[in-house]
């Protein structure tokens, strides 16, 4: 009692302290926040308070994850969180996902509805709690109404990545050990929250509350429709005895009247003996004449059994050598299956060669075709060259004749006239500074030649080149020529190789069609015992016992002993030339099979 009662204390201090510290957060929560991790822990006490210890071959288990799965039987809405907590990979043990669903149920906002579900079912927590438990008592329904206020905050918990499975459940005291001046001293504005909040609370009550009164009052409904039903029927089962008590007589009456016929059958049936003994003593004669009847019969009998079992000895024999031929012809398809394994594998490895050399010529032509476009832009470009260094050549035997022309003029205007030398000087300034014009002009005119002529050296370097990497197409061609004989010789070989391919597996097909004939002349060798006539007392199918009248009859296929009625069907056997009897059973399965083989 003290420690209930000291429980429901620190649930409303934890409840508190986690109100206020929530409203001057704003009323959203995290995972890291101290007083919400110290709810936790408190709550954690009071659902373990007064548990069960369930005893295993492991050891003792006590966890409150129990009683917390039947909220999902009795209230459907909590389908989810059970759910989304057995999902959770990280959790491991029964307390970490005891922790997860009340993670999951205060995000809900729904943690006092699904406690109050049940507290409400006490004859279910029962088998989890002890009679002096905290949920089984008084304090639960009050706990229940404390967290009713918790509806007021929005809290976001994150699941992943968290160690639910270790944490410990300790209650630190310091968060509620506070000065009585700093709760009394808050400002005007929190003073107001508080009230806010309070009213919150009452208006979640009065709601809770309702939803009490409306299932109290379905509750007696439900019981005053029960009460009138149970009227009805006790009215109908007055009816139903008296109704009984009438037929008591009536049947009284009946047996008095049955047993007067009974005694007078009894003296018929007392006449009827007496000649039926009479009878019996006529038919006894004729019973002795089919016992000498049947003697016979059984001395054929024997005989036929002894040749039976010498047919016996034969077929044993025959099964042993067609288990000889059986692993053999295993042996056999077991080599066949290796060849074919690794023919395909060749096979396989020719087809890679062959798209590897089918690429590598596409590869060499298209560079064939890029060369080629190449040597014919470089051939363009040499004839450019030449005509431009051809015209730069009329070019310079044009100034030549020109200069040549101008020195013969100067020449002769020097010997005609010698008087005019100011004049001629003045012309031969301008010749001069025209033939420093036509100099410099020869001088860019060489450059641009010499730069051609490099051009010219380049592009025969890079023809070269391009000849050189023709011959190494013309060898690839060859090459390729090569490796295309190489390929229809291979082409051939795996023509001949799936044809080889092909009959094996005719040969195959037809050894396994063999092999399961020998099975199912196995299958009816093996298993079927030869019941002895001494074990065999009663018909395996109708269980009649055998006499002289009811013969036995053995069952060629399954071996056990049969009446005639129960083996009078006959069929051919892999094991026996002629048709042999079978019991129906055997009959109709063989046909079942007879028929499964044709289709």
């Amino acid at each position: 009692m003290e420690e209930r009662t000291n429980l429901m204390h620190m649930m409303k201090l934890s409840i508190k302290v986690l109100l206020q510290s929530a409203l001057s957060l704003g009323r959203s929560l995290d995972a890291d926040h101290a007083p919400l991790q110290q709810f936790f822990v408190v709550m954690e006490h009071c659902l373990k308070h007064g548990l069960k210890v369930k005893k295993s071959f492991i050891g003792q288990n006590k966890s409150f994850f129990g009683p917390l799965e039947l909220v999902e039987k009795l209230c459907p809405e909590a389908s989810d969180i059970a759910t989304s907590v057995r999902n959770l990979p990280e959790l491991k043990t029964a307390a970490g996902k005891g922790r997860a669903w009340l993670y999951l149920a205060l995000m809900q906002k729904k943690l006092a509805d699904y406690l109050k579900v049940l507290i409400d079912n006490k004859h279910l927590l029962s088998e989890f709690y002890e009679p002096e438990a905290l949920m089984m008592e008084e304090e639960g329904m009050v706990i229940v109404g404390l967290l009713v206020g918790l509806n007021v905050l929005d809290a976001n918990l994150c699941l992943k990545g968290e160690d639910l499975d270790s944490q410990v459940g300790v209650i630190d005291f310091s968060l509620y050990l506070k000065d009585v001046q700093d709760l009394d001293g808050g400002k005007d504005h929190e003073r107001i929250t508080d009230v806010l909040d309070q009213k919150n609370y009452v208006e979640e009550l009065n709601r809770h509350l309702s939803c009490t009164v409306g299932d109290l009052q379905t509750k007696i409904d439900g019981l005053e429709k029960t009460n009138s039903k149970l009227q009805e029927e006790l009215s109908a089962a007055t009816d139903r005895i008296c109704s009984l008590q009438e037929e008591q007589k009536q049947l009284r009456e009946q047996n008095e009247l049955i047993r007067e016929r009974s005694e007078k059958s009894v003296e018929i049936t007392k006449q009827d003996t007496k000649v039926e003994l009479e009878t019996y003593k006529q038919t006894r004669q004729g019973l002795d004449e089919m016992y000498s009847d049947v003697w016979k019969q059984l001395k054929e009998e024997k005989k036929v059994r002894l040749e039976l079992e010498k047919e016996l000895e034969l077929q044993i024999g025959m099964k042993t050598e067609m288990e000889i031929a059986m692993k053999l012809l295993e042996k056999d398809t077991h080599e066949k299956q290796d060849t074919l394994v690794a023919l395909r594998q060749q096979l396989e490895e020719v087809k890679a060669i062959n798209l590897q050399m089918f690429h590598k010529v596409q590869n060499a032509e298209n560079s064939l075709q890029q060369k080629n476009e190449v040597i014919t832009s470089f051939e363009e470009k040499n004839n450019q060259v030449t005509s431009s260094m051809k015209q730069i050549e009329e070019r310079l035997q044009l100034s030549e004749r020109a200069r040549q022309q101008a020195e013969e003029r100067s020449r002769a205007l020097q010997q005609e006239l010698g008087g005019r030398t100011g004049a001629l000087q003045q012309q031969l300034c301008e010749l001069h500074q025209q033939c420093s014009s036509l100099e410099k002009e020869l001088k860019s005119e060489k450059e641009q030649r010499q730069a051609l002529q490099r051009e010219l050296q380049h592009e025969k370097d890079t023809s070269s080149l391009l000849r050189a990497e023709l011959q190494q197409i013309e060898g690839l061609k060859k090459e390729l020529q090569e490796l295309q004989d190489e390929k229809a010789d291979l082409q051939k070989v795996c023509d001949e190789q799936e044809q080889a391919l092909q009959e094996m597996g005719l040969h195959l097909s037809q050894s396994k069609l063999k092999m399961e004939d020998i099975k199912e002349v196995n299958k009816a060798l093996k298993g079927h015992t030869w019941l002895k006539d001494d074990e065999a007392t009663r018909c395996k199918q109708c269980e009649k016992e055998f006499s002289i009248s009811r013969r036995k009859h053995h069952c060629r296929n399954c071996g056990h002993i049969f009446c005639s009625t129960c083996s009078g069907n006959e069929l051919a056997l892999p094991s026996y030339p002629r048709p042999v009897r079978v019991c129906d059973s055997c009959h109709t399965l063989l046909l079942q099979r007879c028929s499964s083989t044709s289709s």
